[in-house]
């Protein structure tokens, strides 16, 4: 099948009448000024789709719950302990359509792909499903409704703090053993593979799955999210936790840590040469208070970062990077700071969250060149935001203007939206409403 866009944002630059070629779902030639004939004409101006680097698809479910304030408990603990009852009512259907609902609205808003940092593993009794790969399973299901690029990266989840600290109660959904963990990795042919954080697996379960996966699976930890955790792992190993991990040799470009708010300069720098990419999840860090990342001393070390939406308070990705921007404007008391040289802020925001997600996702993706993933965002230039614009301001327009100007989106070479809403919807929100009507 071969597209061809009115205009499309190229590795080197904008071009129009942009032909694609597209087969098994990724592009296989690229001809900008191409003769139109025996192509699907698609108007607009195509951008790369943004994969979205760190989600926990169910906690959708909750926005909006965990809003009410109480003297003394307003951290992201006592939020965590509200999630804990939310998730005692899901059942693998319910998170199916938690899913679906949350994968056609992130479409919608211009992502092509998400990671599913799946850890609700078990029965609300924190036993094992007849098959334990159930939930995991129902995650897959949403992924094929919905048409997002799905990388399913199961959870190892053992203890609720360092080393070992017996789980508590609220953590019985997400716990299992090493030995479980690795069958549950091969029986969904999982993309990537996650470790909660340094609190809940021990770096005896870390060796002990290190060795037996893949040497080039992604990896994804949270980490450094926030300070009572350094102020823990301090205690337990006289390190902080990017600093252990780069003690113990971790660090390689497999791995992408989750959050990274609290590192100082030193861990910040170590994790950008070392590879690592960060998963930045602004709306979420700024609902719980987790403060702010220190992007300077990562970014000025050659630091890649990509975008998630992590509890999905948000499902825009320009938000995201909104959110991004303007937490290092008010850290710097300065504006437009970008990645210097001049650059258009917006267009750089956009173009490295795309294309810094290939290392997480293990992949080709977020950039429109040959070998890539077939995911098109298709923006409509005559949409109000965009009105007038051309070149690199139209994406520092999408980014700093708001949301709206997203027609279509393609993955794997198939539209999935189109002109506004995905081809889904209807039939998506209706089993959505029925599971929320249920567990309120």
């Amino acid at each position: 099948m071969d597209l061809i866009f009115d205009q499309a944002r190229l590795p080197d630059g904008w071009a129009r009448d942009v032909r694609f070629a597209v087969g098994d779902g990724r592009i296989t030639a690229v001809t900008p000024d191409a003769d139109p004939a025996g192509c699907t004409r698609v108007a607009g101006a195509a951008i790369p789709a943004i994969t979205n680097l760190h989600s926990h698809a169910f906690q959708r479910a909750m926005a909006g719950l965990a809003e009410q304030s109480r003297a003394g408990v307003e951290d992201f603990w006592a939020w965590r302990g509200a999630m804990y009852g939310f998730l005692q009512k899901l059942t693998p259907d319910d998170v199916e359509a938690i899913a679906a609902m949350l994968y056609v609205e992130l479409l919608e808003q211009g992502y092509g792909g998400i990671v599913e940092f799946h850890y609700l593993h078990n029965d609300p009794a924190g036993r094992p499903y007849a098959d334990p790969s159930e939930m995991a399973r129902a995650i897959r299901r949403a992924g094929e409704t919905s048409g997002i690029g799905l990388t399913l990266a199961p959870v190892l989840y053992t203890a609720s703090g360092f080393w070992g600290k017996p789980p508590l109660d609220g953590q019985k959904r997400f716990l299992m053993d090493p030995e479980a963990f690795l069958r549950l990795l091969d029986d969904t042919k999982a993309e990537a593979l996650a470790f909660h954080s340094l609190r809940a697996v021990t770096p005896g379960q870390m060796t002990f799955v290190l060795e037996r996966v893949s040497p080039d699976i992604p990896i994804h930890i949270h980490v450094s999210e926030q300070t009572g955790e350094v102020d823990e792992c301090l205690a337990a190993t006289g390190k902080r936790p990017v600093e252990w991990l780069l003690g113990e040799g971790l660090l390689t470009p497999r791995w992408t840590l989750v959050h990274a708010t609290h590192m100082t300069n030193a861990e910040a720098a170590g994790a950008a040469r070392a590879g690592a990419t960060v998963a930045l999840c602004p709306s979420t860090e700024g609902n719980l208070g987790d403060g702010f990342f220190n992007a300077p001393a990562f970014l000025d070390a050659g630091g890649a970062f990509g975008i998630g939406s992590d509890s999905h308070v948000s499902t825009s990705p320009a938000e995201e990077l909104r959110w991004f921007e303007y937490g290092r404007r008010l850290q710097a008391r300065k504006r437009t700071l970008g990645a210097g040289g001049g650059e258009h802020v917006g267009a750089w925001l956009w173009l490295a969250a795309a294309a810094n997600a290939a290392r997480p996702v293990g992949r080709s993706v977020g950039t429109l060149a040959v070998g890539a993933a077939a995911d098109f965002v298709v923006l409509d230039t005559d949409h109000p935001t965009l009105a007038g614009r051309q070149g690199d301001l139209i994406l520092d327009s999408l980014v700093f203007s708001g949301q709206g100007a997203v027609r279509e989106v393609w993955t794997a070479g198939e539209r999935r939206v189109e002109n506004g809403r995905h081809i889904a919807r209807e039939a998506v929100a209706r089993a959505y409403r029925k599971t929320i009507e249920r567990l309120a």
